[in-house]
């Protein structure tokens, strides 16, 4: 029988601050100790073993709230700066963790397309519509990354021993997320990672192969992903750093 993670949501006043914070129920868990991750855009995360009583939960939450604090103040830094697309020529871009120029070409005679030239990101619109525009930069990273992804993980499942075969996969725009792993085995990855640099792409695909053995985030699902990629926490401390521009709109 598949046990499912619950999830409950809580919050707690830390000085003039009110910390709203998610509570993951993992009945896979075998670590028996509370886990608290602050993502990049500034959602507070805690894995607990199923067994854990809330109060046990809440009072490591209270005890860590200097830290979450800390790091609260740090993902809305980088927050504020990240402004949101007007999708006009000049507008930065990237593509594998370079940075691109968007140019926007008027044609009311062409259709739809998004090009890379040199290092611009061409695309030709009948006229200035900014959601034409989106639509159009959606697509062409959709097909990027439909290819390169394909062959990354090839890649890196050839070493795994777990991963008989290119397991099923689908891509998924998110706005929070990077990629899943479903308990059928199936890997959703958002297109809008072929943003970034190989290695932070290679990460992202070997945690959720990694999950094809461990469907949870225990021990031996870090020790797995620890002997594959010695150093994915400085690639992932990347990933993170850039997140926000990654996933502006």
């Amino acid at each position: 029988m598949l046990l499912l993670e619950r999830t409950s949501q809580h919050q707690l006043v830390y000085g003039n601050e009110v910390i709203v914070f998610s509570v993951r129920r993992q009945p896979t868990r075998t670590v028996q100790r509370v886990a608290i991750h602050v993502e990049p855009d500034g959602r507070v995360l805690v894995d607990a073993p199923d067994t854990a009583p809330l109060v046990d939960v809440l009072e490591a939450v209270k005890k860590r709230s200097r830290w979450i604090s800390h790091h609260l103040e740090a993902a809305k830094a980088r927050l504020a700066h990240v402004l949101p697309r007007e999708y006009v020529s000049g507008e930065s871009l990237h593509y594998l963790g370079r940075r691109y120029r968007l140019r926007v070409v008027v044609n009311p005679d062409a259709k739809v397309e998004a090009r890379m030239r040199g290092a611009f990101i061409t695309v030709t619109v009948p006229e200035h519509d900014p959601e034409a525009i989106r639509a159009a930069l959606d697509h062409w990273y959709r097909q990027r990354a439909r290819e390169l992804f394909a062959a990354r993980i090839a890649a890196v499942a050839a070493p795994l021993r777990w991963v008989k075969h290119s397991p099923p996969t689908r891509l998924q725009f998110m706005t929070v997320q990077w990629g899943s792993c479903s308990p059928s085995g199936r890997i959703t990855l958002n297109p809008l990672l072929v943003k970034a640099p190989r290695e932070c792409i290679d990460y992202v695909l070997l945690h959720e192969l990694c999950h094809l053995l461990h469907h949870n985030h225990s021990s031996k699902f870090y020790s797995v992903l620890d002997r594959h990629m010695p150093n994915w926490r400085v690639v992932k401390e990347k990933l993170d750093n850039m997140a926000e521009e990654m996933f502006r709109a």
